[in-house]
């Protein structure tokens, strides 16, 4: 039987850049790359892809004019891999139209298209709510002070059928205190106002609450051992690093033990290292050789 990252080399057939016990990374086009995986073998692909914004970034990113465009050859592929029963996750930050304080609507014309023309199932829609992020474009938040900071990213959770796998149970928050009060001293079943009739089944222990479409999760990694790493090296760390968190929460509610994961826009490559500690096999690919580089060290900080 195949060790977990020899499944995921035999998968893709190259050499990859890097490899851990579950999984593999690979330097060069994903596009590419992903045509080498074989039809229905990927459980989940979750990714952050480069957004469309306003201003180019040195991870390079397409413009909201010709986003689709460019996303929908990756998309026909990402349906192909997929499993059945498999996710596809992408969270998308917004932006602004050049020179005006108008909102960009690439996000939701990309969701039409990966429905309408892809043949994707929105299972739902998150938000991924930061914090922590700097009240940006400057311009209209800050100067002109005609907007709030923009601090959710869309999230869209697609499956290849009207069924993907998921299971809220992995999910589970903590109970509040207002809960565990209720739990320990009984509610008296009667209609809420709204109508909903709460009955004496509301009062049982599901061991937590089931969480909300809306994941609060600050991206504040400041002095991690993969920061220090990069710096010891001289190698300049990813500018657009993908929150533990995220991956850890969909990993866990859309794939079982051994599943295989995908990241085709990698990065820092958080994806690869939460999948390696929950022992999914997983595949990540990173066209920069400098992130790649640095992504090495998320591992190499555990040992």
């Amino acid at each position: 039987m195949n060790l977990p990252h020899d499944l995921v080399k035999s998968l893709i057939g190259s050499n990859p850049y890097y490899i851990q016990n579950y999984g593999a990374s690979y330097l060069g086009d994903s596009l590419e790359l992903i045509k080498l995986i074989p039809n229905s073998c990927i459980n989940l692909i979750i990714t952050s892809p480069p957004f469309a914004l306003t201003r180019k970034k040195e991870y390079g990113n397409a413009s909201a004019d010709n986003y689709i465009e460019w996303f929908l050859p990756f998309a026909y592929e990402f349906q192909r891999i997929m499993t059945d029963n498999g996710s596809l996750v992408i969270d998308l930050g917004g932006s602004y139209l050049p020179g005006n304080p108008v909102r960009s609507i690439y996000q939701y014309e990309l969701l039409v298209s990966l429905c309408k023309e892809v043949g994707f199932f929105l299972a739902q829609e998150f938000y991924h709510y930061n914090p922590a992020r700097l009240p940006t474009p400057a311009e209209w938040v800050t100067i002109r002070r005609i907007r709030v900071k923009d601090s959710v990213n869309m999230v869209w959770w697609l499956g290849k059928t009207a069924n993907p796998k998921a299971d809220n149970r992995k999910v589970l928050k903590p109970y509040s205190q207002s809960m565990k009060n209720l739990l320990k001293n009984g509610y008296k079943a009667n209609l809420r106002p709204s109508g909903h009739d709460i009955s004496d089944k509301f009062q049982k222990d599901n061991q937590g609450a089931i969480p909300p479409n809306l994941l609060e999760i600050a991206n504040t990694e400041s002095n991690s051992a993969y920061l220090r790493r990069c710096k010891a090296a001289g190698i300049k760390p990813h500018p657009a690093r993908f929150p533990s968190g995220f991956a850890e929460f969909f990993i866990k509610f859309l794939t079982d033990e051994g599943d295989i994961v995908l990241d085709p826009f990698a990065g820092s490559n958080t994806t690869g290292f939460v999948a390696e500690s929950l022992q999914r096999r997983w595949i990540a690919a990173e066209i920069n050789e400098d992130y790649l580089i640095g992504s090495r060290y998320r591992f190499e900080a555990t040992k």
